[in-house]
């Protein structure tokens, strides 16, 4: 029997690991402290070796969809399509540092919708300040641009967060009643980030900056790994119509792409894995051991007896404070453990589609609030710290407390007034 000793313990070890990811004492690798954590929990016995194992399978489909979009973007970068993209923008913005931030701003909404916001964060970020201190630019509001657009645009489609595959599990919906339930919120999302965005960065945004500056040529790698980029969006988009997983499809597309781009170029393909983070993969599985864990105090059912009947007697305020709250949670906890916890109440309380939908809004914009919010924008700071460019979370907050708010007020209002 599990004593409330026993899950105080669960929390304090899950709370540390979670904080030791987010904060980086010692500046030791994010993947160390979940998986420590993990290993403590089954070391004092919190959770068993089995059930464990169990968690971290349950993310298959969210490691193998990791994978392919960490693959994509690397070759992506290292063909040069990313630099490519960043001084296109600069050399459209005809030397107005304001155009040139909506520039960069629809760059990657484009790239977090079709990519993931991951690939904003870690790929997109380092090419963006590149070019805006190329052109003259003051860097950070451009930077800032990438971290809020990652979370603001990904929920336009299914493959756009991998958080939106560990709330939905493997049940998520099909592409046109994703484009039918979110497409207007989504739309919303992206447009009142960017004017609250613009607005608050209106002083850093004035005056000129160079506009003749050197743009790489976008050779055949780089055409190669657009192309390859497109088809496997177009893929995902049928997968996710046919309500398949998306994970294998999205490996298989990265693979095909590049073997195409190796055979083509007769080059070694060893660089390009040798580059990849792969210990995005062991975190993530730590966070499903530790969500595991969490699940296991009984802490969760509270929520799940009590969430159907408020939402059939109150749907609309249930589903607007669930989204709330969660979206709050996410800037305590990460969005990817919490997304874990919305799922498992989503799924044992059967809660209609409204209300999960709304959890979704929740996880996927409320990490805009903080750095601590999501795993893109904890890798985008990590992108930031190898440009040798430093942002307080203080200066990060100043900005999420009211981009967020507004935005997720849109966003909830507009996916409630559709769906119910």
């Amino acid at each position: 029997m599990v004593t409330s000793g026993q899950n105080i313990a669960t929390w304090l070890i899950a709370a540390s690991a979670i904080m030791g990811v987010i904060v980086r004492p010692w500046r030791l690798p994010e993947a160390l402290w979940a998986v420590s954590g993990a290993a403590l929990l089954i070391v004092f016995s919190l959770i068993s070796l089995p059930a464990a194992w169990i968690a971290v399978r349950r993310g298959g489909d969210v490691y193998l969809f990791l994978t392919g979009m960490m693959l994509l973007s690397e070759v992506a970068r290292q063909e040069g399509l990313f630099d490519w993209l960043a001084a296109f923008a600069v050399q459209r913005s005809r030397g107005s540092a304001g155009r040139l931030f909506g520039l960069v701003y629809g760059v990657g909404t484009v790239v977090t919708i079709f990519l993931s916001n991951d690939a904003t964060a870690v790929v997109l970020t380092p090419a963006v300040y590149a070019a805006a201190t190329r052109a003259k630019a003051k860097p950070l509001p451009y930077l800032f641009a990438c971290a809020f657009i990652a979370n603001a645009a990904s929920f336009v489609l299914p493959i756009s967060n991998p958080a939106n595959l560990v709330v939905y599990g493997a049940h998520v919906p099909s592409l046109g009643k994703w484009l039918a339930e979110f497409g207007m919120a989504s739309v919303l999302s992206v447009l009142v980030t960017f004017m609250t965005l613009r607005f608050m960065q209106r002083a850093e945004l004035t005056g000129d900056i160079l506009k003749d500056i050197d743009a790489p040529p976008l050779k055949l790698g780089g055409r190669l790994a657009a192309g390859g980029i497109a088809v496997t969006a177009i893929v995902l988009l049928i997968a996710s119509d046919l309500d398949w997983q998306l994970g294998l499809p999205t490996l298989i597309a990265a693979l095909v792409t590049i073997a195409v781009i190796v055979i083509v170029k007769r080059m070694r393909p060893w660089p390009l894995f040798g580059d990849i983070s792969w210990s995005v993969l062991p975190l993530v599985a730590g966070l499903f051991v530790l969500e595991e864990a969490i699940e296991r105090t009984g802490v969760l059912a509270p929520l799940i007896e009590y969430l159907p009947a408020a939402a059939a007697a109150h749907p609309r305020m249930t589903a607007f404070g669930a989204g709330a709250v969660v979206a709050s949670l996410c800037n305590l906890a990460n969005n990817l453990p919490v997304g874990l916890i919305a799922g498992t109440v989503a799924r044992g309380a059967q809660l209609s589609p409204h209300v999960t939908g709304a959890l979704l809004v929740g996880v996927d914009l409320g990490p805009n609030l903080s750095v601590t919010g999501s795993l893109a924008t904890i890798l985008w700071l990590v992108a930031l710290r190898r440009e040798g460019q430093a942002v307080s979370a203080w200066s990060f907050l100043k900005l999420g407390s009211v981009v967020m708010p507004l935005a997720l007020i849109a966003a909830l209002a507009c996916f409630i007034w559709q769906t119910i």
